[in-house]
């Protein structure tokens, strides 16, 4: 069997019909009659790509894919933005495709849609700026560490040392994927020492300010908020649900999709598709609402964007900008709230409450090592409604008195 070889094809600058000077990539193919053909294709315009370097650059990613058999000694001088590219290409392909049909991705494997923005976010803002010229071999534990050292915000504000461990564990998942297409032979970002410990705890909101927060907020969306802050759901889910997911009879919600930037996925993990119980009072809030919206079919969003004709939910911003930050304004609240806020809440007033740290996992709806019951049960508990029950208990009383 003939070894396969590393072919770097060549490039040069033509001139088209129209005059316009651009770049042409040109390269063999081999056919499967063992037949070479020669291919080619337009990199882009002189304008593009002033120099020949940047336009090498630019097909470094293309010689991946021409040459997916060639020897690691031949291929390992690949640059870090030809290795973004690929990764992009076969482990982000909602975000590289964006609408375009496309075949290269495991469905099983897939990443959420979210997850695939993160990633995409960080290597455009942090990775691709300081490392894209570099190749594989040239980048080194100690360097990276330093880097991570020195990032902040354009006002100066250090970048969080979640954020700065995100960057190191998706530049590691970049040289996995080297490794696994053999480009390269050692992930030199195991060796980068970066802590992911919270500068600071999250905000929490005590049962008082979230009854006075909750009771300043018109509706439908003090419902949105408290049904947030009573269940644990993410905010993705919540605005995620259609009301086809929502059980009347059996009081239970069910979680089938999670909506981010208006683009549709599956729950964050397996075990966030359990379904959570629905409170009582809760139940008739929204049956409420569902008798109001004039959205209200089993496959209408249940906060429907009047805006939008009822063909998307409500964006969490500008609920959070119009509703929620001016009602925290307007109680004089000082902390520091975002939507996720409400799921820390509603975790803390549970523990607070004493309930079971198994209920307390279950309901936030959490991985655990206890991967078949994490799986497999779906039941929801009677332990798991009081718990929630509990909790609504605390905050309807006040909401009720506030409002009146």
């Amino acid at each position: 069997m003939r070894r396969a070889r590393y072919q770097r094809g060549s490039l040069r600058r033509i001139k088209r019909k129209d005059g316009t000077k651009v770049w042409e990539y040109r390269w063999r193919e081999t056919q499967r009659d063992g037949t070479r053909k020669r291919r080619s294709m337009i990199v882009g315009s002189i304008e593009d790509y002033p120099t020949e370097s940047l336009a090498q650059a630019e097909v470094d990613n293309l010689r991946l894919n021409i040459n997916p058999f060639a020897p690691y000694q031949a291929i390992k001088d690949i640059s870090v933005e030809a290795l973004v590219n690929h990764y992009r290409e076969h482990e982000l392909p909602d975000i590289f495709y964006k609408e375009e049909p496309h075949k290269i991705s495991d469905e099983e494997s897939r990443k959420s849609w979210s997850t695939q923005d993160t990633y995409d976010g960080y290597l455009r803002k942090w990775i691709l700026p300081r490392w894209r010229s570099y190749r594989l071999s040239e980048v080194k534990a100690v360097a990276v560490e330093q880097w991570l050292k020195t990032l902040s915000f354009e006002n100066g504000d250090p970048l969080a040392k979640g954020s700065k461990a995100k960057i190191r564990n998706i530049m590691s998942a970049l040289y996995s994927h080297a490794i696994r297409w053999e480009w390269a032979t050692g992930n030199p970002i195991t060796s980068v020492r970066q802590s992911a410990k919270r500068q600071s705890a999250p905000e929490v909101l005590t049962v008082d300010e979230l009854v006075r927060l909750l009771s300043t907020i018109p509706e439908p969306f003090r419902t949105a908020v408290l049904l947030d802050g009573s269940s644990g759901l993410r905010v993705g889910e919540l605005l995620g649900l259609k009301w086809e997911d929502v059980d009347f009879k059996k009081n239970l919600i069910h979680i089938r999709r999670s909506i981010v930037k208006q683009k549709i996925g599956p729950p964050k993990t397996e075990a966030s598709q359990k379904p959570i119980p629905l409170n009582q009072e809760l139940a008739k809030a929204l049956r409420l609402w569902k008798m109001k919206t004039i959205y209200n079919r089993p496959d209408d969003w249940v906060y429907a964007s009047v805006a939008k004709n009822g063909t998307q939910p409500y964006w969490p911003n500008s609920i959070y900008r119009v509703y929620i930050k001016r009602a925290a304004k307007k109680i004089g609240l000082k902390k520091r709230i975002g939507w996720h806020t409400f799921r820390h809440t509603f975790g803390t007033i549970l523990n607070a409450n004493g309930e079971n740290p198994k209920v307390i996992q279950e309901l936030l709806r959490h991985a655990t090592l206890k991967v078949t019951m994490d799986t497999y049960v779906q039941a929801v508990s009677d332990e798991k409604r009081n718990a929630q029950n509990k909790v609504v208990e605390m905050l309807l009383p006040g909401i009720r008195r506030a409002v009146r």
